[in-house]
């Protein structure tokens, strides 16, 4: 009985360290796209920042950093950028099937990734894969510095490897406002801003002019 038990709690354990096939297929599909640049218009939802819909361009380039250039001050959340989700996937990982969710009348397979490299920046994500068109609707992600995000996704088509809107909502405690250069048509309460209690934020990301370089 005890030989039985240990295989049982053994073949549970390889099974854990397995990586979702599913996630394995949307991360081959994002793995296609070498360069893509895309223009933005980034909307700004907090209590305590009126800022104007800003403009901005994003350039992708696989295995590096993605840049953006603006002539004016805009706010972007490091996580609302990584649409090839490179982010989660630069260290090793496993991943628990956490069954299925709905979102707007439409089912999704939940799953939980996890880094198993000290270096990830995140402890912990929650991804919502559309296994029909192998590509993410929902993300939550947990990171060490920068507390939580959640990344909504929004496609034009059945076919869209890339989304044509992103809703990125975040905790403020964690980000760092930089007041001295936010510029003169951005009005921020101060008071406000100082007040006790959780504060959270929403910026919405809306793309469009994609150029897509793919293998």
């Amino acid at each position: 009985m005890i030989k039985i038990l240990l295989a049982f709690f053994c073949m549970s354990a390889v099974f854990a360290q397995e990586v979702d096939a599913d996630l394995l297929a949307v991360k081959a599909r994002m793995d296609r796209v070498e360069h893509f640049t895309v223009d933005i218009q980034l909307d700004v939802d907090i209590s305590f920042i009126n800022m104007p819909t800003k403009q901005a361009k994003m350039i992708y380039n696989k295995g590096k950093h993605t840049q953006f250039s603006s002539s004016d001050f805009v706010m972007i959340p490091k996580r609302g950028l990584d649409f090839s989700l490179q982010q989660l996937f630069e260290y090793p990982f496993i991943t628990v099937d956490r069954g299925e969710e709905q979102r707007n009348g439409v089912t999704y397979k939940a799953i939980n990734v996890i880094p198993t490299d000290k270096r990830a920046d995140f402890s912990i994500a929650t991804l919502l894969i559309d296994t029909k068109h192998l590509r993410i609707a929902e993300s939550e992600i947990f990171t060490k510095k920068h507390g939580a995000y959640v990344l909504v996704f929004q496609y034009e088509n059945e076919a869209s490897l890339l989304p044509e809107l992103v809703a990125v909502n975040f905790e403020m405690e964690r980000i760092k406002i930089p007041l001295n250069y936010m510029g003169k048509d951005i009005d921020v309460d101060k008071k406000q801003m100082k007040t006790d209690g959780v504060k959270t934020g929403k910026i919405t990301l809306k793309m469009s002019n994609y150029s897509i370089e793919m293998l």
